[in-house]
């Protein structure tokens, strides 16, 4: 089963969203601290195929901190992202859409690597 990870990262909180083929089985929030989002999707997760986040002012720690764990970190265009959160249905709050619309934007825009 492949399991996707989006993260709404911030300068204090960071959102994530595990989601197993397209059904969300976790979310919740932890310290903006790649090395507590590491251990957190290692326990959630393990298998994990892709975490996906956008760019910000984190974003090149995030990544070469989550690689540097061996998770497969990959780091999107906030104008992606943006473009897929208006795509989004209004079925739910801002958080949860813009951390539905990181993993569409991954699905749509990196379909393979």
């Amino acid at each position: 089963m492949e399991e996707y990870i989006g993260l709404d990262v911030s300068m204090k909180e960071t959102a994530m969203s595990i989601r197993r083929e397209g059904e969300r089985i976790w979310r919740g929030k932890c310290a903006s601290d790649p090395n507590i989002v590491a251990e957190l999707v290692q326990k959630r997760a393990p298998a994990a195929k892709r975490v996906v986040f956008e760019t910000g002012p984190l974003s090149v720690w995030f990544y070469h901190a989550l690689r540097a764990k061996g998770l497969p970190a990959i780091c999107i265009d906030a104008r992606h992202a943006k473009a897929a959160l208006d795509m989004a249905a209004n079925n739910c709050g801002p958080p949860c859409r813009e951390l539905h619309a990181i993993l569409t934007t991954k699905r749509i825009f990196f379909p393979r690597e």
